[in-house]
């Protein structure tokens, strides 16, 4: 079980270098369409649509890797009053609440996913991008998130403390 917990963690890591990377491109990106347009006075044909896909990617592939760091925000009134076990019991309640919010969102992203493959849906642009090269960092990026949390909760059963967490 500790080596799933941390495989998981390294798969969380990774996704979150993923998410750099993307979110650094995009600031590229963006600035070579300022630079393109005001001093080169061109139209820009790819840019403003690959700036919006990797930022909805980053956020989609990203999402592991900050619940792994617990960087989402939330509520720490109701915890500060529950034992340790309390605690425990509250987190792994509030982690399957949220995957049966993620198995709908994966499901549901899947059909997304392989209804624009199976139909060449591709975007309405110059660029015409295949939508499915867009809407495939959904799926991926909620399965891993689905996996996070069955490793927060495993974590929390198995009481298994990483050097994040310390």
């Amino acid at each position: 079980m500790f080596a799933f917990i941390k495989f998981i963690h390294s798969l969380s890591k990774i996704c979150g270098i993923i998410s750099t990377i993307l979110i650094g491109s995009a600031v590229l990106v963006t600035t070579q369409m300022v630079v393109v347009r005001y001093f080169f006075k061109m139209n820009t044909v790819w840019q403003t649509e690959y700036v919006i896909f990797s930022l909805a990617a980053a956020t989609f592939i990203g999402a592991p890797y900050v619940l792994l760091k617990k960087g989402h925000v939330n509520v720490d009134l109701i915890p500060y009053y529950l034992s340790e076990k309390g605690k425990n019991i509250l987190a792994v309640i509030a982690a399957i609440l949220s995957l049966i919010f993620l198995v709908f969102l994966f499901y549901s992203s899947l059909q997304l996913f392989s209804h624009s493959w199976a139909k060449n849906i591709k975007t309405p642009t110059i660029w015409a991008l295949p939508m499915w090269k867009v809407y495939i960092f959904l799926p991926l990026g909620m399965g891993i998130l689905i996996l996070q949390y069955l490793a927060d909760i495993f974590s929390v059963i198995y009481k298994f403390e990483t050097q994040e967490k310390k």
